[in-house]
């Protein structure tokens, strides 16, 4: 990504998009049509761990807003990492109509630190397997982060 570049999408309650910038559309190689109506995660990478997805789901679905690097997929093959913050949307009555992201270039710094957690993070889920591999992914997260006496957010801001 560009210093001044900003991904921003909306998606349903379910992860669907219903709006995604140009920005979006030209990293991730997708045209408008093909990204409105799918999954948001029509552009995960398989390098990401499902424990951070666990996580993002369970922060935003509380109402949380979530911090955190994301390694995206272009239709191309190619990749890019993001600087995410999610945010749930209430509809009229206060009552959870979808999510809001914006996604900027991380600090490359900050990624040095954050691609060998990740990888040992997905490395322990693919191990346990299927079945157990959020846990696993989490535990590898939660026995880095512990000892600094931070939560997740905090660990991340404090990058």
């Amino acid at each position: 990504m560009r210093d001044n570049d900003f991904i921003v999408s909306k998606t349903d309650a379910k992860g669907r998009l219903t709006y995604c910038n140009r920005i979006f559309i030209e990293f991730s190689g997708y045209s408008e049509p093909e990204l409105l109506g799918h999954q948001h995660n029509i552009v995960r990478h398989p390098d990401m761990p499902r424990a951070i997805f666990h996580l993002l789901w369970k922060t935003i679905k509380s109402g949380d807003e979530f911090f955190g690097y994301v390694k995206n997929i272009s239709t191309n093959g190619d990749y890019y990492w993001v600087f995410a913050n999610i945010t749930s949307s209430y509809g009229k009555n206060k009552e959870l109509s979808g999510f809001f992201s914006v996604r900027r270039k991380p600090d490359p710094v900050k990624l040095k630190i954050i691609s060998p957690i990740y990888q040992d993070m997905l490395a322990a889920e693919k191990q346990a397997g299927t079945r157990d591999a959020i846990a696993a992914g989490t535990k590898v997260l939660t026995d880095i982060i512990e000892p600094t006496g931070k939560d997740y957010r905090e660990f991340i801001l404090s990058l």
